[in-house]
């Protein structure tokens, strides 16, 4: 081969190395964030089951103080006409 044509090659193998270093590292960026994003989505599943615990917590409470209380007791009105 002739020196222009070496050249040539070595250039476009030089391109194609390049190319290819930048795709891995673009993965390698993806990859990241992907695991980026999952510990994210971790995280929130988390709050929100923590979150639904209170609620149900929450919930229950406001529960026993409704029928602890003379306020939201229901009245038969029928009975206090006689």
């Amino acid at each position: 081969m002739m020196n222009a044509d070496m050249d040539a090659v070595d250039a476009e193998n030089q391109v194609e190395l390049e190319e290819k270093t930048q795709l891995i590292n673009q993965l390698l960026e993806f990859e990241y964030t992907l695991e980026d994003l999952s510990a994210r989505v971790d995280a929130v599943k988390q709050e929100n089951l923590k979150l639904k615990s209170e609620n149900q917590v929450c919930g229950q409470y406001i529960e026993n103080l409704s029928s602890a209380s003379s306020i939201f007791q229901t009245t038969d009105t029928k009975s206090k006409r006689k």
